[in-house]
């Protein structure tokens, strides 16, 4: 009943009317109807995604041909602010968007913004999530009650999981503390082509094991070992091994009865992308998405950063560039 419950607010949200503009409008020419339009979700106070997303689309919008949009946590000014968690600019480009990329961390958009997102997702068309879009909002309010089944059941069958737990911070961005290999068996998935083992920065998610698993008809192709464990030193790892998934493919079927592609991986440190084994598993994920793997080279993607990629480190607070604009 719960779940039924759940579902049917879920519905309504989608399915409630049309949704109203957006008050950042997006500029420039029309692209050519075969280059898709790729609409990136941002807004996390933690992990810098107002960085490495606008480099992915950097890279997608040089190198792969690609048309892209990027929506941002702003302030009354128009400055980014991921602290920001009612509002994201852009979402009206989602309306004849090819793939919506969402790396967003407990928003409370009013329901007219969040039914753009799950209007989108209920669509048919591909998604790709990146760490924290497994907890993308946190409705905690009474009079956000219809919207709460987005803080978990939401995230759960769109994206494969909820957030649940990690294996712990230790001194973010200061040492790698997970150890990611591709699952035996996953080796000629087009997504790794190009791929090489690295150990990141980003602590490991719990996402499958214990009283947990992955939703729906999710396949991982990358696991995670935790080099470092908080879980292990309270004696925990019964319900929360050191070796989780970080990456998976998985379909889901919204209102539209299209199944949809989506790509989803708990990596997302701002430092992993340092790596080129992340930026190619970044794009390479893109591209399928879009059912473009016959596209991916051998070597994957081009990941070649277009200009710098410096990020600041991970962390909450004021800790995000100050005083920067959109692109």
């Amino acid at each position: 009943m719960k779940y039924l419950t759940s579902l049917f607010l879920l519905l309504f949200l989608c399915t409630c009317g049309p949704a109203t503009n957006s008050t950042v409008q997006s500029g420039g020419e029309v692209p050519p109807a075969d280059r898709p339009k790729v609409v990136f979700v941002t807004g996390d106070e933690e992990y810098r995604s107002e960085e490495s997303m606008p480099m992915l689309a950097r890279m997608l919008e040089n190198n792969m041909d690609v048309q892209t949009v990027v929506g941002y946590s702003l302030d009354s000014a128009g400055v980014i602010d991921p602290n920001n968690v009612y509002s994201i600019s852009q979402l009206d480009e989602l309306a004849d968007a090819d793939l919506m990329v969402v790396f967003a961390r407990y928003r409370q958009l009013p329901a007219e913004m969040a039914r753009k997102i799950t209007d989108y997702a209920e669509s048919g068309r591909p998604l790709v999530g990146f760490r924290t879009a497994t907890h993308t909002f946190k409705y905690v309010e009474e009079k956000d009650s219809a919207l709460m089944v987005l803080n978990d059941d939401w995230p759960t069958r769109v994206f494969g999981q909820q957030w649940i737990v990690h294996h712990g911070h230790f001194e973010d961005g200061h040492g790698k503390l997970t150890d990611v290999t591709v699952r035996e068996g996953k080796e000629d998935n087009p997504i790794l082509r190009g791929f090489e083992p690295f150990e990141a920065y980003s602590w490991l998610y719990h996402v499958d094991g214990g009283d947990w698993k992955l939703s729906g008809d999710s396949d991982p192709i990358l696991m995670g070992h935790s080099l470092r464990s908080k879980q292990e030193a309270d004696g925990k790892l019964d319900e929360y091994p050191l070796d989780q998934p970080v990456a998976w493919t998985k379909t889901y079927t919204g209102t539209s009865g299209i199944p949809a592609r989506v790509f989803f991986t708990t990596l997302g440190h701002p430092y992993d992308f340092r790596e080129e084994s992340m930026r190619k598993l970044a794009l390479n994920g893109i591209y399928w998405a879009l059912g473009r793997e016959d596209d991916i080279p051998e070597d994957g993607a081009d990941a070649t950063t277009i200009g710098t990629y410096t990020p600041n480190n991970s962390g909450f607070g004021e800790v995000y560039k100050q005083g920067v604009r959109p692109e």
